[in-house]
């Protein structure tokens, strides 16, 4: 974003570093509204496909707020449609139609076999997956800024999700050194290289920042803890600000919530940081779940208690 959009735009003055005060505004009303457990996000709805007035006024403050929301329902039935009518609800509308998705642009992750085209891809296998945002990969143009997870059929054991909020990520990480961030919004921070596949090159490489500031001033980030096929900026300052996050991601910190889905259950809200634990399967009710990842961002109106920072 222009810096002079960022000097006539209230959100995003809160991540300009020349900007100290309007920072410190809203670091306090963000850490006043984190969620300090895990309870906090979840809403009970009837319907995810229909949600009352209360229920979907529910799940967006909890978004407005904390960038994400758990809801639990009833309904456990194999309905890929559901993440989808969920979204519109919420203002979601343009689904990333990325390859490993149906037709339908819903992927449903389930451990495959090496004989399909997901075969060894991380999220259709038992494996644990590593702290990443959606879509680190993705060109600017395709910026996963909301995401849907469905859960149909928990694992018989495991499969536990990890969600830290990236605008917390950012305050540890400006708060323990503001220089972590300038090297994290540098342009040519974090490259993911090309991948190949036997036609030739299946998806060029991608390189860009791991914080940046949207449009419409909001914090985006982008990254992924794993060590193959990801080249970082070789200066010291994107090493340092690498291993601050690292050891965020790796401590025991009250920010970082954890939950295992249950059938109804899902996760709704926007690119957050997220892993997932190794599970085990029952084979004869294999874990199931239906991911919608989107372009657009949630429909939140700004909570009237932000106010404050805003116009500070």
């Amino acid at each position: 974003m222009p810096a002079a959009a960022v000097a006539n735009n209230a959100d995003a003055r809160a991540f300009d570093l020349g900007d100290d005060a309007a920072y410190r505004r809203w670091r306090d009303w963000k850490l006043a509204h984190r969620a300090h457990d895990i309870g906090a996000l979840i809403v009970d709805v009837a319907d995810p496909r229909a949600l009352c007035g209360a229920e979907r006024g529910a799940l967006l403050d909890r978004i407005a707020h904390t960038n994400m929301a758990l809801y639990r329902s009833p309904n456990t039935g194999e309905d890929k449609a559901l993440p989808s009518a969920l979204g519109r609800q919420l203002g979601l509308h343009r689904l990333d139609a990325n390859w490993l998705a149906e037709d339908d642009g819903i992927s449903s992750i389930a451990v495959s076999d090496r004989s399909d085209d997901r075969g060894g891809f991380i999220p259709y296998t038992d494996r644990a997956i590593r702290w990443h945002t959606d879509g680190y990969y993705h060109p600017q143009a395709r910026r996963i800024d909301a995401m849907i997870l469905h859960c149909v059929r928990p694992a018989a054991r495991g499969g536990e999700t990890a969600l830290l909020d990236h605008e917390l990520a950012y305050i540890a990480l400006r708060d323990a050194d503001p220089r972590h961030i300038a090297a994290l919004m540098q342009p040519d921070a974090m490259t993911i290289p090309a991948r190949e596949d036997e036609s030739g090159v299946a998806r060029a490489a991608q390189t860009g920042p791991v914080f940046s500031i949207t449009g419409c001033g909001r914090l985006h980030m982008r990254y992924t803890a794993r060590t193959r096929s990801i080249e970082w900026k070789s200066d010291a300052a994107t090493s340092a600000a690498v291993a601050c996050l690292e050891a965020l991601l790796a401590s025991g910190s009250p920010w970082i919530l954890r939950t295992r889905l249950e059938a109804g259950m899902g996760f709704v809200g926007h690119n957050v940081l997220h892993e997932r634990s190794a599970f085990a399967d029952d084979a004869a009710r294999p874990r199931l779940l239906y991911r919608a990842r989107f372009l657009d961002r949630i429909a939140t109106a700004a909570p009237a208690a932000e106010a404050a920072w805003r116009n500070g």
